[in-house]
Formats: C-alpha cells, structure tokens, sequence
C-alpha cells in the first residue's frame, strides 16, 4: 500500500468517525468527501423562510389605496412619479440611495381606472343619434345631469320618444337660450298637425372621470341636423380632455399632500 493510499484510507476513516449533525439554515458550506468538494447553500428563502428583498408592483386604482400601500412600504430613498401622459403615478419603493445603489424593484403603481359614466358620456361626444337612441340615452343618465333639473330633462326625453310619426322641418333659436324644432304630424289621423319641441341649447352635466376620483362639471351643447334620415340629435362636451387633465391633476395633488417626497413628473427607469 502506497502513502497515498494510507492518507486516503485516514480521510475516509476520519470521515466515517465524524458524528453527522444538523446544518443550519442561512449558511452556505463547502466540505470534502470521497467524491470530491461539495457545497450546500441553504441561504434561500426556502430554507430561511425569509425573502431577501421585497419585490414586485403593486397596482392599485386611487389615491386612498395607494397612500396605504406607501406608509406601509416607503423608507427615506423611495421616489414617486407622475406620468400627466399616461395619467399613472408609480412609485419606487427601493429607489436608489444617493450614496448606493439600489434594486429598485420594489414598486407601486396607480392606474386610474375611468368611470362607466364617463366612458358613455366621451363614446357618443360628437355624435349624431336618432331621436329614440338619443331619447333613451337621455334618460338613463339624468342622474349626471345637473341644469336643467334632472325631471326636465326627462320630459324632454320623453317628448322626442312620443315625436316619432313626424316630420320635422326647421329650428330656430330661441331668447331664452333654448332650440325650437317645428314639425308636422304624419300620422294618418292627425296628418298635417303642426307642434314644436324646445330644447336647451346647453346643458350641464356632473361626471366623475376616474374612479375614487371627485367629480367634475361639464358644459354639453346640442348639436342636431335635419335631413332625409329626419331629425337626429347629440352633444358636443366643453374640453373633456381638459377636465381628465384637472381630474389628474389633482389625485397628484391629493397624493403630494400627504407624504413627504416631491412628486417627479416623468417615469423610473
């Protein structure tokens, strides 16, 4: 038997002599045995039981939730964002400090979602609708309607659903800031009856534009042409896109208020 074989039989007798014990988690170890160098992480959190880091985006839809999520996560580095774009607040949780980096994936995000509300009144801005489509319309969103009253605007819903055997065949304004359509009945018995329907040239309308967001008033116009599909109606809204950018603008601010770091204008890379 060589030494090298009688230094081997040693290793092995001493390793065989050595009483096993638990490892313990959180340490890494490296040992040799007769197979060579072996190493056991137990580092992991499936061993620690603890993560090494937070990570991961969070996204909640207003200000309320995400400021419940920031006092519960922020620290002294941790930066937040406003995107006026794509109207979005993120914040980085695990920002990077100003004298070291950080993982910076750890975040936050608020993305506002638009109220059912809203999204009616925007689809049909600008459009022209028949008298029933935009009678129907009418009536389902009198809750939103602010001036005039909600039960004279359902009168006037229903009057443009009764005229519907008629022809109408002018407008005019009228003093009192309102439009006077004229017609004529064309039903058989009453063929040849005149009447009109009057109805404000303007009217205003309360929205909320995102959800948990405060609500916003709006100025509507009545918009109509006559022609050989008879009298079809709509609305044209004042700067909706201005009101979405106020609306914005101030769930920011209602998010700057209560914390104390400066909102950045931009996205974290």
């Amino acid at each position: 038997m060589t030494l090298t074989d009688n230094a081997q039989v040693i290793v092995d007798t001493a390793l065989r002599s050595t009483a096993p014990h638990d490892l313990e988690a959180g340490k890494y170890y490296a040992f040799v045995t007769p197979g060579g160098l072996q190493k056991v992480d137990l580092t992991g959190p499936e061993y620690t039981g603890k993560l090494a880091r937070k990570t991961g985006t969070t996204t909640v839809r207003d200000a309320e939730s995400f400021l419940a999520y920031w006092t519960k996560h922020r620290d002294d580095n941790s930066e937040v964002y406003a995107d006026n774009e794509r109207l979005t607040v993120t914040a980085v949780l695990d920002a990077n400090a100003a004298d070291e980096p950080r993982f910076g994936g750890h975040r936050l995000h608020l993305a506002l979602r638009e109220t059912t509300a809203w999204k009616q009144w925007l689809r049909n801005d600008g459009e022209l609708l028949d008298q029933e489509t935009f009678a129907e319309f009418l009536e389902d969103h009198v809750p939103e309607v602010l001036e005039p009253a909600g039960a004279e605007m359902l009168e006037i819903a229903q009057s443009f659903q009764a005229a519907q055997k008629v022809d109408f065949q002018s407008a005019a304004r009228i003093g009192s800031g309102q439009r006077q359509f004229q017609y004529v009945e064309t039903i058989q018995s009453k063929a040849g009856q005149k009447g009109q329907l009057t109805v404000p040239e303007t009217f205003v309308i309360g929205l909320i534009p995102f959800e948990g967001s405060d609500g916003y008033r709006l100025t509507a116009r009545l918009r109509y042409r006559i022609g050989q599909q008879g009298l079809r109606l709509g609305y044209k809204l004042d700067r909706p896109d201005e009101i979405r950018a106020k609306a914005f603008a101030d769930v920011v601010k209602a998010i700057g208020e209560q914390i104390d770091t400066a909102v950045m204008n931009g996205t974290p890379a």
